[in-house]
């Protein structure tokens, strides 16, 4: 395997380009054991890290959709319990 760019330091998109090529390697059963099994542990940690910032990511765009809407007053606010 080639020296690998710390995933910290990768875009999301080269990140997801990597997993998408170790899915594609992987899946086509060329690796010998040992090497499988680096290119798993690579694909797991980048994955992580993906689902990390997606995780991220949404709670931004929550945040931001809270600040655009605006917090109901008591007024609006239905507190009903149906």
């Amino acid at each position: 395997m080639t020296e690998q760019k710390p995933i910290e330091e990768m875009t999301f998109r080269e990140a997801m380009a990597e997993l998408d090529g170790i899915v594609g390697v992987l899946e086509s059963n060329t690796l010998e054991l040992e090497d499988s099994l680096k290119s798993y542990e690579r694909g797991v940690a980048l994955l992580a890290a993906l689902q990390g910032r997606l995780a991220e990511a949404q709670q931004k765009v929550d945040v931001l959709m809270g600040e655009l809407v605006g917090e109901a007053d008591d007024a609006s606010r239905d507190s009903s319990l149906s």
